[in-house]
């Protein structure tokens, strides 16, 4: 069992920057990759980046790459996600989840959510 409590969310201007933090719980998470979400209102979720467990392989959606900067420390059981030249179309509630080693599709464990607001 995995739990995944996110952080670092707030409101900012457009051009600026935040850092999300996830923390989880559990022995296994240096094995998962992991991922982050976001799902703006109105809107399906979608994957903004993923990173493998060894923190060698990484991916990010087209519109955040170059901004986004996706991280781990698996001995703080954390991964983050660093967010520089924020646009009002990054706003949305993000989430980290940890990837099903099965299928490295499927989500096996979700975090709550943080709310990310790009706006002046």
């Amino acid at each position: 069992q995995v739990q995944l409590v996110e952080s670092g969310g707030g409101l900012v201007q457009p051009g600026g920057s935040l850092r999300l933090s996830c923390a989880a719980s559990g022995r296994t998470f240096s094995s998962y990759t992991m991922g982050w979400f976001r799902q703006a209102p109105g809107k399906e979720r979608e994957v903004v980046s993923r990173i493998s467990s060894s923190a060698l392989s990484k991916w990010y959606k087209g519109s955040v790459s170059g901004r986004f900067t996706i991280s781990r420390d698996n001995a703080k059981n954390t991964v983050y996600l660093q967010m520089n030249s924020l646009k009002p179309e990054d706003t949305a509630v993000y989430y980290c989840a940890a990837v099903s080693p099965t299928d490295g599709v499927g989500i096996d464990y979700w975090g709550q959510g943080t709310q990310v607001t790009v706006s002046s």
